[in-house]
């Protein structure tokens, strides 16, 4: 049976201190604070009521909670930035302890609102990971993903087709002021179907039929939503000329999948794009609750040859396949990626069922056993 174990997610914040809290939309913020911080006062300006007064007059925020003790939260602050002020005005002056959580950064940072300076620590909250559930199901969750909703959910296409029409395609376009909605979803779609691939604009652009200038703000949006990242290249090869075009993931295997229009059944080479980008989830989950300032860049030389993650400074060299047997053609590209300078680990995670080591230096790992081994800080620190 699915269920929720515990999220992995801690605060763990000293009094007096305050922090951002991260995450697209149905992440579970609000949920974890309900849960976690039964006692702390929360602010939530999604209540209508809530937002009017306090966009309407911020300052209501300092005469209402100037002798506040205690943890104060603000769920989705972007909302009214001009309340930065005030919060900033609270910490520094009355000692005021914030959460503020949002799922989008991008009001904030292109109205130039008051980050707080160094003030707040940043935290992010991903989509569950393989250690906070009960009942995983890999080929299930390549279809439903991995927020709570959709995973726990009996109909997980219905919670997909409802989060992307609500949220994707009307949400997002009405803050980041998309006048083309349709466009919008075009591009939505084809950004889905090229997800963990070189980041192409021009390609995306003829696909979506916009320009890439406004392709290139639509990934822009992503990025500022938590709702995609791009990953950056590995560019510090000796004997190689490489690719320096990063790729760009969706946050979620499940939006990603239903976005695409894809069922990635076993075996199919969309599993195998569908289980690169969940491994990378975990990674990117790993990074947001364990290894904050963890690197994570793919190797790509110009002549084709990849290698899809690299951890840190070359410690770690993940090689992802969707197949139940690792051949020694698969092993081509880790080898090459190994003559051009040392790799501490080199690992291909893979669906095989027992672990086992090959020449030179290479473990095949079957993906559980990778996830635990990730989580348990067995790999990176």
């Amino acid at each position: 049976m699915r269920s929720i174990v515990k999220r992995a997610f801690s605060l763990d914040l000293p009094a007096g201190k305050s922090a951002f809290l991260w995450g697209p939309r149905k992440v579970g913020k609000s949920y974890w604070i309900r849960h976690s911080l039964p006692d702390a006062t929360v602010i939530d300006l999604l209540k209508t009521d809530v937002y009017a007064d306090y966009a309407s007059r911020p300052a209501i925020l300092r005469e209402r909670y100037q002798n506040h003790r205690g943890l104060l939260i603000i769920d989705e602050v972007q909302k009214v930035p001009s309340l930065l002020d005030e919060v900033h005005w609270l910490i520094e002056n009355r000692g005021l302890s914030f959460l503020l959580t949002g799922s989008s950064a991008r009001k904030l940072r292109r109205g130039h609102a008051n980050l707080l300076g160094g003030r707040a620590w940043k935290r992010t909250m991903t989509p569950l990971s393989f250690i906070e559930v009960k009942g995983f199901d890999l080929e299930r969750v390549m279809m439903s993903g991995l927020l709570p909703l959709h995973f726990l959910s009996p109909n997980p296409l219905e919670e997909l087709r409802a989060y992307t029409a609500d949220y994707l395609k009307e949400e997002i376009a009405a803050e980041a002021k998309v006048q083309d909605i349709p466009a919008f979803s075009d591009f939505l779609r084809v950004a889905a179907i090229s997800s963990s691939e070189l980041l192409n604009y021009a390609n995306v652009a003829r696909e979506a039929g916009i320009s890439n200038r406004v392709v290139r703000t639509y990934f822009d949006i992503l990025e500022e939503t938590y709702l995609g990242f791009r990953v950056p290249p590995w560019k510090s090869s000796k004997n190689r000329r490489m690719i320096l075009t990063e790729k760009f993931y969706l946050f979620d295997v499940g939006v990603t999948n239903y976005l695409a229009r894809r069922r990635p059944l076993l075996g199919s080479a969309e599993f195998g794009k569908s289980f690169e980008q969940f491994i990378l989830m975990e990674i990117m989950a790993y990074k947001a609750y364990r290894s904050p300032d963890l690197p994570i860049s793919f190797w790509r030389a110009s002549t084709g040859q990849e290698v899809d993650f690299i951890l840190g400074d070359k410690e770690v060299a993940i090689e992802v396949k969707g197949g139940a047997r690792v051949h020694s053609g698969d092993l081509t590209h880790l080898v090459a990626l190994s003559e051009d300078g040392p790799v501490k680990k080199k690992l291909v995670v893979c669906l095989e069922q027992e672990p086992r080591s090959v020449d030179p230096g290479i473990r095949i790992v079957p993906w559980t056993l990778f996830l635990k081994e990730l989580w348990a800080g067995d790999l990176v620190r």
